[in-house]
């Protein structure tokens, strides 16, 4: 491609590496002179609490794409330009004094995102530069994929089939940078600055690194080298919270320290070897892309329920309500399966996903709370939060959302904690206090004996909470909490 445009600059966002970056790519074939910028955006960060993980990790990941950078470029002086601040004032400020024709950047379905770009798009438009954006964070997108009748899909199944067959049939395209990593121009030198340290844009260490958290495309990388010499076995391992069965990619997919059509390519691949395991997992790609078109196709998802019936179900509230939610929340429910889990949500940022199904389902259908509270609670706490798959997670829990589980469908507790921790290894390492409890009474400790109990040295009220609701009552209460919805469900 012949270089049009003297100089471009790449706004990376949720794109954080060097390797088959879209933005990055169409920008050095573009243009002469390349220069890259991350923008710590105040309007997304302000409201944040001064300690968050994400911010943390985003800010490690730019060490080392600043170190990519300069690598692919083969030049000091190239790198990273960080910039803190209102992001549209910030890309316009910095287009301006480094003089470029137009902004590269990716594709970002949420919103909030959809918002600032309209708003970037006019601001450089009235200064005479250009804003592309590209498909990069996912590999089909929007409208790409349809039925047969012209409409967005809406049942996963059918879905992940034409997805795999358009797939199939055209493959999955990456963009190589290095080709023309010449373009790579070097930062004034009033932009030569060190990305800036978290207290420099207003927030305290969080306790990222003693959770050995790998950040940045070397960290991603690194974990996908692991888990691959366990992908085989997913299929069997990744309901098991106790076992090392998912990737832990999910962080690194949200910010795009990972590219996911490499891990798409490199699935397919050990899939059509045969591997149940990568199967399963291209599945969980695609249940990611899923949902990525449903929010882009049916927006009012963000803020109501995909089945418009189900904003009609009358939700506990008031002062019981928050009490319920605040328990929830601390990991006090007296069901150690959902507190364990709220327990590795809250120390770490991160809950395993079979976990993310139990610990919803109990807010949603023993607590009668509305699923909004703990999708906002899980965007707070999350690591890998990406408002499509957390938002479609829990209307899939709520019944409400597109292909949900039918709202009869009621995950107990305890069951859930028998089958997919039998030995209670999960719940002893998240609640202590139950450790000497034996494997048959570690999930249900209100149903042991005092004699038991005591031996364990639990007291229950005192050392561990005593159920905050009784499974079956709650159960009958959510079957007539959703009788209004029952004919559409």
């Amino acid at each position: 491609m012949d270089k049009t445009l003297d100089a471009g600059l790449v706004w990376l966002r949720r794109d954080l590496r060097t390797d088959d970056n879209a933005a990055l790519t169409l920008a050095l074939r573009s243009c002469r002179r390349v220069f890259c910028c991350f923008v710590f955006d105040r309007d997304i960060l302000d409201p944040l609490p001064r300690a968050d993980r994400r911010v943390e990790f985003i800010r490690e990941s730019l060490v080392d794409l600043d170190a990519g950078l300069r690598q692919l470029a083969g030049r000091p002086g190239a790198g990273l330009i960080v910039r803190h601040g209102k992001a549209v004032d910030e890309i316009l400020a910095l287009a301006r004094q480094l003089g470029v024709q137009a902004v590269y950047a990716a594709h970002d379905h949420e919103p909030q995102a959809i918002a600032r770009d309209r708003l970037a798009l006019g601001a450089l438009a009235a200064q005479g530069i250009a804003l592309h954006t590209v498909k990069d964070h996912t590999i089909l997108e929007g409208r790409e994929l349809l039925t047969r009748t012209g409409t967005p899909y809406t049942v996963f199944t059918p879905y992940k089939n034409a997805w795999l067959e358009r797939i199939g049939s055209t493959g999955i395209p990456v963009h190589d940078a290095t080709p023309h990593a010449q373009a790579l121009a070097e930062r004034p030198e009033a932009l030569r600055t060190p990305v800036p340290t978290l207290e420099e844009i207003g927030f305290q260490p969080t306790n990222l690194r003693s959770l050995q958290l790998p950040t940045g495309a070397s960290g991603g990388q690194a974990l996908f080298a692991e888990f691959f010499d366990r992908m085989d076995d997913y299929h069997a391992t990744r309901d098991f919270p106790a076992v090392k069965g998912p990737s832990y990619l999910g962080v690194h997919l949200r910010f795009g320290t990972v590219s996911v059509r490499r891990l798409a390519g490199i699935a397919m691949q050990r899939k059509v070897q045969g591997s149940a395991g990568a199967a399963v997992w291209l599945s969980e790609l695609v249940w990611r892309e899923f949902y990525f078109q449903i929010l882009a196709n049916f927006p009012h998802v963000a803020e109501a329920a995909f089945r418009p019936a189900y904003d009609a179900i009358r939700w506990e509230h008031g002062k019981p309500a928050q009490h319920l939610f605040e328990a929830w929340c601390a990991g006090r429910t007296g069901y150690p399966i959902v507190d364990a889990a709220m327990a590795q949500l809250n120390q770490t940022g991160y809950m395993h996903n079979r976990l993310r199904m139990v610990a919803a389902s109990f807010l949603v259908k023993d607590l009668g709370i509305d699923w909004r509270w703990g999708e906002r609670y899980f965007a707070l706490h999350l690591n890998d939060f990406d408002l499509s798959a957390n938002n479609g997670g829990w209307q899939w829990v709520a019944s409400s959302g597109c292909d949900a589980q039918p709202y009869f469908r009621i995950f107990n507790p305890v069951s859930q904690s028998v089958k997919f921790d039998p030995q209670g290894k999960f719940i002893r390492r998240y609640l202590p206090q139950l450790a000497r409890l034996s494997a048959a009474a570690v999930h249900a400790p209100w149903e042991c004996g005092a004699l038991e109990l005591g031996s364990a040295g639990v007291v229950l009220g005192r050392d561990y909470p005593t159920p905050i609701v009784a499974h079956d009552e709650a159960r009958a209460r959510t079957l007539e909490r959703y009788a209004v919805v029952r004919r559409t469900g």
